[in-house]
């Protein structure tokens, strides 16, 4: 399908009305794109990338890659030793992906992965270079910044070519949109991205990006302990029907999730954990910091996925509080307490 093909009326129409109504209550109907595999039918283990036992995996939607049920993200304050560890960590318990969202990011995590590259999925973007700088926005200029980032970083491919898109507050142009699925469709059919997608704030943006373009594979977006199902018109029924995976960021809101009280913080790390994949909607990729943090998140992954009263009551203060203390910066985030 050629993006130009979606015309400006239907790219202008109203394709999405986000409901700002009641709460979901958790466990809402979930994307069978992302269901666990436990679910589903068998699933031949040995074609799950580092498949570990004690680690749970879900298909990423149209791309068929199995991949763990929480992944690493790229923000972090690692050093690249401390990446290192971190990383060897991940492959331990069983992670399998790696979301490298800044040039930066891409140059530490494939250090960080040498030797081992063929354990772990590999996405990247160079957001200062995409499309949110109004210098990059043709395929053509793209293509380019994803050259370069491939030859820096020594890599022939990335797993998932993730383009860094508009924060909220309006839309990519329908011409931007075309020039960024043609761009995308060329890196895969070239064999530098395996897979495709993009990462927005803009929810609106997204749905028509996912239902016009069945190029798109994979999504990612902001999914906090505050972010429920829209009860109408929800993101998630797009996904669904389109088959397209779904990783959630900032699942910690930011980090003002936590108050930096050791055991407690992990706990609150493990509720926020055990929620979101209760909601089977994302995949959530939380950046962390240090070994120990990893082997907190694969912990949540492990426990008994319900909450309950108890941890409900519990989880629900801890993010009433986390929503009073967002960061001035991180104030977007309310936007998507409904998706």
């Amino acid at each position: 399908m050629d993006a130009r093909g979606v015309t400006r009326r239907n790219f202008l129409g109203d394709t999405v009305k986000v409901a700002a109504g009641a709460a979901a209550c958790l466990g809402a109907a979930g994307l069978p794109g992302l269901a666990a595999a436990a679910a589903g039918p068998a699933v031949d283990t040995s074609k799950i990338l580092n498949y570990n036992g004690n680690m749970e995996y879900r298909r990423l939607g149209k791309t068929n890659l199995m991949v763990s049920a929480a992944c690493l993200g790229g923000h972090s304050r690692s050093d690249d030793k401390e990446r290192y560890e971190v990383v060897s960590r991940c492959l331990d318990a069983g992670i399998n992906y790696i979301d490298a969202c800044c040039y930066e990011e891409v140059m530490r995590d494939t250090k960080a992965l040498k030797s081992r590259r063929d354990k772990m999925y590999l996405a990247l973007s160079h957001c200062g270079n995409e499309v949110r700088n109004e210098n990059f926005r043709t395929a053509k200029k793209l293509l380019e910044v994803l050259d370069g980032l491939l030859k820096d970083s020594g890599q022939e491919y990335t797993d998932l070519w993730r383009i860094t898109c508009f924060e909220p507050g309006g839309r990519h142009t329908f011409d931007t949109s075309c020039e960024i699925v043609d761009a995308l469709e060329k890196a895969k059919k070239a064999g530098k991205a395996r897979h495709v997608g993009f990462s927005s704030h803009d929810r609106r943006w997204i749905r028509f990006m996912i239902e016009y373009f069945p190029q798109v594979e994979v999504v990612c977006f902001p999914f906090t302990t505050m972010s429920k199902t829209a009860p109408t018109d929800s993101l998630f029924d797009a996904l669904k029907k389109c088959d397209v995976g779904a990783f959630g960021i900032k699942p910690f809101g930011a980090g003002s999730l936590f108050q930096g009280a050791g055991e407690e913080d992990d706990h609150r790390a493990r509720l926020a954990i055990r929620y979101i994949l209760l909601t089977n909607t994302v995949v959530p990729i939380p950046g962390m910091n240090e070994p120990r943090q990893v082997e907190n998140v694969a912990k949540a992954v492990k426990e008994r996925r319900e909450l309950d009263m108890r941890e409900q009551a519990e989880l629900q203060g801890v993010s009433r509080r986390m929503w009073a203390s967002l960061p001035p910066k991180y104030e977007w985030l309310r936007d998507w307490e409904y998706v």
